[in-house]
């Protein structure tokens, strides 16, 4: 494994970016633990950001339950323990917004829309 331009060695991040990246190909939810909790999402869109790597999703399900208010919300990869891929399909959310500045030349993968 390459080291990351800081010096650190690439660790468990790049080995989930691939189970990202089918879940986003294929429209599926992933699963995973975050901050403790169980985390169902819909992930949108896959990027960097001051050279680490975010996930961009709809939470789906937070610790059994559904959101209040649905909102594309921003994970640390590195956050995001046990991650797997689901059954559960899901649409491109209309809050997402694939031409947002902060994507710009940074963006690795992201939902068809």
């Amino acid at each position: 494994m390459e080291a990351e331009p800081d010096g650190r060695a690439g660790g468990a991040v790049p080995d989930t970016v691939p189970i990202v990246f089918e879940a986003i190909v294929k429209q599926q939810a992933i699963a995973a633990t975050y901050n403790r909790g169980s985390v169902t999402l819909a992930p949108h869109i896959i990027y960097t950001k001051h050279g680490e790597i975010y996930l961009d999703a709809m939470t789906i399900e937070r610790d059994g339950q559904p959101p209040k208010e649905p909102k594309i919300g921003a994970f640390k990869l590195a956050g995001l323990s046990g991650l797997r891929i689901t059954p559960r399909r899901f649409r491109p959310s209309e809050l997402f917004t694939p031409g947002d500045a902060k994507y710009e030349g940074v963006t690795l993968l992201a939902v068809e829309l």
